[in-house]
């Protein structure tokens, strides 16, 4: 994001040979930018400058208003260049820094971060002194102005250096009591109804989620309570709370504001407790897993409006988050022409002229045309009244309600089509696009979508010819280039896709790339002594910290996704070194678990696993057959089954599947565990 004019232009600093859109947005800043990279670090250390550390994102709205307001100010440009060396990180890129600094700033600050992060670190040991998020660049909100911060931040440096070397090293102390310890016993499974019972002690009952805005979509959770349900109905005794409270929660998500009514995609986060305004970008990471709980829901449910939900996400990804080569890109910013959400709001007038009365009218009752505007003077479209309801109040019915709301979507898309579009982060992250491409996978099973299984398979095919090279995987993809060492989220949420594209349909290539990455895990990633995953490699850059991720955040553990996906594979083959490394990481996480049972969900998916191992089904037959019981097998919400369906003619199967071979005819195995049932062979079809 950049303001120079001709009068005003400079040559690009040393950002204009990122692949990070966000990185290029500040290309052309006066600040004397560095990536971060051994040379500033080096150059810090000469010059005995502390660092400015500067982390964000493409889609961060205020990112964008800290740029444009101290970033393009040649006068605090000059400040910053006088005083310190200045990084530019995209959290994006590189979330092992972004996680060791936001947790060294809610150390320093005692209260929890966000973007921009601002830190200043120390040349030689990289260690943070002071930290901030966004600073103005005049007083206001309480806050001083950014000059200000600079100047005393520096002084401060040169005069209090044994102050700051105290107060570094009881950060490293804390930092290193972080780390959890391993334990000799399993997490409690009785845990994973006590998450259940908290997330139930802070549920909103009358607009859905949990605790007050801002409220976020936190599908981990959401999927804990679905399979949290479908456990007690195995077990004779429905949790039916459970399954209303995850439902509830979604249905207002999806009629909300939340949900981008007109296109399809659902928002980052909602910034009231009703769901209806959000912040209005789009992220990768939030779309992937939602898509999969549309599906789940639906499943769980029949309620065909998680099905549309499914199938609009789906449709808004192909549309405007798949490249052409197949991967899938980053966010959708919420700014355009400068203002947030300015793209998807709408006046009235507008509505009115573009739609026939019948249509608007159907708009009006459902999405609150009929009410005052809901966002500085405009609308934003939310489901203020349902279509029953909307028919009751119309005179209607439900269907017809539908219909018209339908054939005005696609009038107001069509409208929408021809404003300023949001910017779109082009890069392709790897960990992402696992989630993606799980989420599109269960769609094209679920929802019998041909497209979304040519999207995730399109994603992988990208993802393994442009981003793994030499048996390792690479974290971020852009403009032809793959660079920087990929992370425990890249591995575990690919490997977790790959086996959900196993279940839509069968690759012995794919299963086979699923071993390869598991092996890189345990290789490069794992802790074989205490247990659990860390987040970057043994051959990754040393930096200040090596955490362990063991609570889900924005995007689920890192060790949560590892240790299940891991249980799933070593069943699957028979390799007990997945299952042993997936024990181990559950005993790390027992004391942490235990202390907050609902924010560590992916772990607990990982535990009720160990505790009742999934059922599989392996199906040999050919063509339709296959085809046909594949899909009985797969009817319903059965989170605790996996079906495989390989064909007959398939060879070469590794570990203990190449002793699943097929019949005369259809043949289907049902394991569980360490035990399998003799194979079942069918009759042919009469």
């Amino acid at each position: 994001m950049s303001s120079a004019t001709p009068e005003t232009a400079r040559q690009p600093n040393r950002l204009a040979a990122s692949t990070s859109p966000y990185l290029l947005q500040h290309a052309d800043n006066p600040v004397d930018w560095w990536p971060w990279c051994q040379e500033a670090l080096d150059l810090a250390r000469r010059l005995d400058r502390p660092i400015l550390l500067s982390i964000g994102y493409s889609a961060c709205h205020w990112c964008h208003v800290m740029a444009h307001e101290s970033f393009e100010d040649p006068a605090t440009a000059e400040l910053m260049n006088g005083l310190f060396v200045n990084i530019k990180v995209d959290r994006e890129e590189r979330p092992d820094l972004d996680k060791i600094y936001q947790t060294a700033h809610q150390f320093l600050v005692q209260r929890a971060g966000g973007w921009p992060l601002t830190l200043f670190l120390g040349p030689d040991d990289l260690t943070p002194f002071f930290a901030g998020t966004y600073f103005p660049r005049e007083r206001r909100f309480g806050m001083p102005a950014f000059a200000e911060v600079l100047q005393s931040v520096e002084r401060a440096y040169r005069d209090q250096p044994d102050l700051i070397a105290q107060q570094n090293g009881n950060l490293i102390a804390a930092l290193s009591a972080l780390d959890p310890e391993t334990s000799d016993v399993l997490p409690d499974p009785a845990l994973i109804q006590g998450a259940v019972m908290q997330l139930a002690a802070s549920f909103d009952a009358e607009h859905g989620g949990f605790g007050r805005a801002p409220k976020f979509p936190h599908a981990t959770s959401l999927e804990l309570l679905l399979r949290r349900y479908a456990a007690t109905v195995g077990q004779g005794r429905p949790d039916t709370r459970a399954l209303q409270m995850a439902s509830f929660t979604l249905e207002r998500m999806i009629r909300g504001g939340l949900t981008d009514q007109v296109g399809g995609g659902i928002c980052r986060y909602s910034v009231d407790d009703h769901w209806m305004i959000p912040h209005f970008e789009k992220m990768l990471y939030d779309n992937g897993p939602l898509l999969a709980l549309c599906c789940d829901a639906y499943r769980a449910t029949s309620d065909p409006l998680f099905a549309r939900a499914a199938g609009a996400t789906a449709d808004w990804v192909m549309r405007e988050m798949q490249s052409p080569e197949g991967g899938y890109y980053s966010t959708l910013d919420a700014d355009s022409e400068g203002h947030e959400g300015l793209f998807y709001v709408w006046d009235r007038a507008e509505v009115e002229s573009l739609l026939e009365a019948p249509e608007f009218a159907a708009m009006a009752a459902v999405h609150g045309l009929d009410r005052p505007a809901n966002f500085e003077g405009r609308w934003h479209l939310h489901g203020y009244r349902t279509q029953d309801e909307a028919a009751r109040l119309l005179g209607w019915t439900a269907e017809l309600v539908e219909a018209r709301l339908t054939s005005a979507r696609a009038k107001l898309f069509a409208a929408r089509e021809r404003r300023v579009r949001p910017g779109r982060d082009e890069k392709v992250l790897t960990a992402w696009n696992g989630l993606m491409i799980k989420g599109m996978a269960r769609a094209a099973r679920v929802l019998e979508c041909p497209d979304c299984l040519d999207s995730a398979e399109r994603a992988l095919g990208f993802v393994r010819d442009r981003l793994w090279h030499q048996g390792r995987l690479f974290a971020t993809y852009k403009d032809g280039r793959a660079h920087l060492n990929a992370y425990l989220d890249d591995h575990a949420n690919l490997l977790d896709a790959i086996l959900e594209l196993l279940q839509t349909r069968w690759s012995t290539v794919d299963l086979r790339f699923a071993i390869a990455l598991a092996e890189v895990l345990l290789g490069q990633f794992e802790d074989a002594g205490q247990g659990g995953f860390w987040f970057t490699s043994h051959d990754h850059e040393q930096l200040i910290h090596r955490p362990k991720p063991l609570a889900d955040e924005s995007t689920p553990a890192g060790n949560g996704v590892a240790a299940h996906a891991l249980q799933r594979l070593g069943h699957l083959i028979g390799e007990t070194r997945y299952l042993d490394a997936a024990s181990r990481t559950l005993r790390l996480a027992s004391s942490a678990i235990e202390r907050v049972p609902y924010g560590h969900a992916s772990l607990l998916f990982a535990l009720e696993e160990l505790e009742t191992p999934p059922e599989i089904l392996v199906i040999r037959a050919e063509g339709a057959r296959l085809r046909s019981l594949q899909r009985e097998a797969q009817t319903g919400y059965h989170p605790h089954r996996m079906v495989l369906a390989i064909p007959a003619s398939a060879t070469d199967l590794p570990g203990t599947l190449a002793a699943m071979t097929a019949g005369a005819g259809a043949r289907i195995y049902r394991c569980q565990g360490t035990y399998c049932e003799a194979p079942r062979d069918l009759p042919a079809e009469s």
